[in-house]
């Protein structure tokens, strides 16, 4: 599990704001903290700085609001799992989601917004000050480049949750920027384009081992299709990078250079993309990393730890048992996606059947007896040290090669056909035309409980997202409580989009507007 972003010290760049009454003492540099002003001068000190940008990739909680991992919550949101929980109390946040009524107050839709500003602070940071730094132009370029990518994938996470959101290029001065307005999202999607674009040329085309988990170029090639294909979609535009104009063309042929020359592939078992072995291995463009590195065991500042919450929320409750241990049960997958995929040879690697445990099984909130088989507290991916729950070692394959495939196809590449095919004949099944619809069916086969779903949604429309998630009378023989419990509707008013955060809207001093339908 040992990667670039263990290997390298984790850094907390501790700004130290003095106030005090004499000028004598103000002029005095503190000696036993990094401080911006001696920091930024070295390539370590610089490598410690982008290790602090990619760092936030992996906080799937805000101390002392909530938990919020992005599998999890986006995986709620859609109409492949529930909230779950041990009962609806301990799941009521998660419901609010799963529900589509979600107050403005929910500490998941904050711990979301205040984590995605934070990697855009820290990456303006770095862009600011990389000029200051002792190094080479080559070894400044690529880390410009990895700076433009990560802010470039908080702002999509952030624009595609919330829509409306303030656009921050650099760094604020002081108290008199501090009330930001909210940017048109197609500001935001453009500077995201932009950022990928610059961000592609200079990106390395190979990763070497000790540095897994940075980005390369196809990195930025593969963001910038699931950007396009999200944009294009809700608002039925193109991207505009600067001068360039990104359309379907422009995207399509970024992924078939991929394809062909990025020595990225399918592996040969489906289900390989999901153990330790694949982690980082060929078919996996963008993932991060997790783990029990450093071992972690405090519960006040889980973010502190390298462990995937993912895999502890979405575990079977089992206790008693040599192979899974005392998940939380959230997240419990729903019998319209078993409906869809249960004939399917990938159905048995995506979901986890009660009748497969060994052990004690306590039966939780919205129990449906289906469990997410790609991240959960399966032996494998148990942490060797530490509070067992905050060390689970399953990293989050953010785009893997059969979605570049998929993208590609839909995004109509000559090679479509060729595209869909492979993805099909790795788990045994037979070509089928390449049209739209089949294309789009198979990633709800292929990418089902990877986070991918709802977007995927999303995408296709307000009306094709209301009758996708609004479900009612949809019951599998081991689903437990009354049928309401498991009904959802959808709230068209709001297109999908979180509310922004009651707690945001307080602090602009009227500023922000709320999102429509809240």
């Amino acid at each position: 599990m040992k990667n670039f972003i263990y290997k390298s010290a984790k850094a907390a760049l501790l700004v130290i704001l003095f106030t005090a009454c004499s000028d004598d003492f103000l002029d005095l540099k503190p000696l036993d903290k990094e401080v911006t002003t001696t920091f930024y001068k070295t390539e370590e000190q610089a490598i410690q700085a982008l290790v602090s940008v990619y760092d936030v990739l992996g906080y799937q909680e805000t101390p002392g609001v909530s938990w919020a991992p992005f599998i999890v919550m986006s995986d709620i949101l859609s109409d492949d799992a529930y909230a779950g929980g041990g009962d609806a109390n301990d799941g009521q946040d998660e419901d609010e989601l799963n529900n589509f009524n979600i107050p403005a107050t929910s500490k998941i839709v904050q711990a979301i917004w205040i984590k995605n500003y934070i990697g855009v602070y820290r990456a303006n940071t770095l862009l600011e000050k990389i000029e200051g730094v002792d190094a080479s132009a080559e070894f400044k370029k690529r880390l410009i480049a990895e700076s433009k990518f990560l802010r470039a994938y908080f702002y999509f996470e952030q624009v595609a949750y919330f829509e409306n959101i303030p656009l921050l290029t650099a760094t604020l001065s002081g108290p008199s920027e501090y009330n930001q307005p909210q940017a048109a999202p197609e500001q935001v999607y453009n500077q995201i384009a932009l950022d990928l674009t610059e961000a592609m040329a200079d990106l390395p085309t190979t990763i070497p081992a000790n540095e897994a988990g940075r980005v390369s170029k196809w990195t930025a090639q593969a963001l910038l299709a699931r950007v396009y294909l999200f944009y294009n979609g809700v608002y039925n535009k193109e991207l505009q990078a600067g001068s360039t104009t990104i359309n379907a063309g422009v995207v399509a042929g970024y992924l078939d250079d991929l394809i062909a020359n990025s020595g990225h592939d399918l592996l040969e078992n489906y289900t390989e993309n999901f153990k330790l072995s694949g982690e980082n291995g060929k078919e996996s463009v963008f993932e991060i990393s997790y783990g029990d590195t450093p071992a972690w065991w405090d519960w006040g500042y889980v973010r502190g730890g390298e462990g995937n919450l993912s895999a502890q929320m979405q575990g079977p409750r089992v206790t008693g048992s040599d192979n899974w241990n005392r998940g939380w049960s959230f997240g419990t997958v729903s019998q319209k996606l078993v409906n869809d995929i249960q004939s399917d040879p990938r159905f048995e690697f995506t979901v986890t059947k009660q009748e497969d445990l060994d052990g004690s099984l306590s039966v939780g909130y919205q129990h449906t007896g289906y469990f997410s088989a790609k991240y959960s507290s399966d032996a494998e991916h148990w942490g060797t040290d530490g509070q067992f729950e905050l060390n689970r070692t399953c990293n989050h394959r953010v785009i893997r090669f059969s979605d570049v495939l998929l993208m590609a196809a839909e995004l109509g590449s000559p090679n479509a056909q060729e595209y869909l095919d492979r993805v099909r004949a790795r788990v045994g099944l037979e070509s089928i035309p390449a049209t739209a619809e089949n294309i789009y069916k198979e990633r709800r086969l292929e990418l089902s409980l990877e986070g991918v779903r709802y977007f995927d949604l999303l995408r296709k429309g307000t009306s094709f997202a209301n009758e996708a998630l609004t479900y009612s009378g949809i019951r599998g023989p081991n689903y437990i409580g009354d049928q309401q419990v498991f009904d959802v509707e959808f709230n068209p008013a709001t297109k999908g989009f979180l509310p922004i955060p009651q707690t945001e809207i307080d602090l602009s001093g009227g500023t922000f507007v709320q999102n429509d339908g809240y």
